[in-house]
């Protein structure tokens, strides 16, 4: 058994923090002595060391708590998680370094991809266990299989028009890292049909509002509304980019035609010029 100093000792962790952990239930120690002096074994310090590991890419003490604390998860399972993790760190990293090298030596390649293809990779597995099994199996039947439909996807996004659209998607959720996070831990189906019902709500209100012009107080209301929802949704920092492209996609000619049938002529721009006015 070692003391919460002796703790500190080995790791660099501050004693505060590890009362601190302690206090939020994420590293609990393995017992008290008489004294009331913190105690830990092996068994808490591989539980140190995990968090430890999570900690190097920044994520949230109550993310790796809700990992920690998983019961479908082994610890090998959650080394090879974090294995998985350090491994697309290091080819970030040797990337940035061998565009750094490309400078020095006066061959910039401007390269400016935002995922590598094992991201992409992850991204479409995640996809495909949260969307609907309706879309999936359309989906498979039109590639002909899952494995042909993952090869299409990972060869689509990985086209540098592709990946120059995700660095403004990315720049919506406030870094590469934060929109990986909200990719492997989307909003549930229930959550998520939830907040379209809401977002259907808010346009008929915001179609209802028409006549008292973009600026009005009820027009941005709606449109307060509608940018919450969109971002409580997506999960993102920041949902002005996103609502322009909004914005953007309501001037869309099939999209136009599709709202001006649901909600009257002239509606889809009345939606865009209310989400410019707000957002501007």
């Amino acid at each position: 058994m070692r003391t919460v100093k002796e703790i500190s000792n080995l790791t660099g962790i501050s004693v505060r923090t590890l009362h601190y952990y302690d206090e939020i239930g994420l590293l609990k120690p393995t017992k008290k002595n008489e004294a009331g002096y913190r105690l830990y074994d092996d068994k808490a310090l591989e539980t140190l060391q995990q968090i430890l590991f999570f900690r190097e890419f920044e994520i949230s003490l109550k993310d790796i708590k809700a990992v920690i604390d998983n019961p479908d998860l082994d610890q090998t399972q959650i080394l090879q998680m974090q294995r998985k993790m350090l491994i697309a760190k290091k080819e970030r990293i040797e990337r940035l370094i061998a565009s750094m090298d490309d400078i020095l030596k006066g061959e910039n390649k401007m390269d400016f991809q935002v995922f590598h293809k094992n991201e992409i990779a992850e991204m479409f597995d995640t996809m495909t266990v949260h969307m609907p099994d309706e879309l999936r199996k359309i989906a498979v039947e039109e590639f002909g299989g899952m494995e042909r439909w993952k090869e299409h996807y990972i060869e689509a996004l990985s086209r540098e028009d592709m990946q120059k659209g995700y660095q403004k998607v990315v720049a919506w959720f406030g870094g590469k890292d934060a929109y990986l996070s909200a990719v492997r831990n989307p909003i549930s189906r229930e959550v998520a049909e939830s907040y379209n019902k809401r977002l259907e709500k808010v346009l008929q209100k915001l179609s209802s509002k028409r006549r008292c012009g973009v600026d009005s107080l009820e027009v941005k209301e709606a449109v307060g509304e509608y940018g919450f929802v969109l971002k409580q949704i997506s999960q993102i920092k920041d949902e002005t980019g996103m609502m322009f492209a909004q914005a953007k996609y309501f001037r869309n000619k099939r999209i136009r035609a599709i709202t001006d049938e649901k909600y009257g002529d002239g509606a889809a721009d009345f939606f865009a010029q209310a989400i410019e006015a707000f957002y501007k």
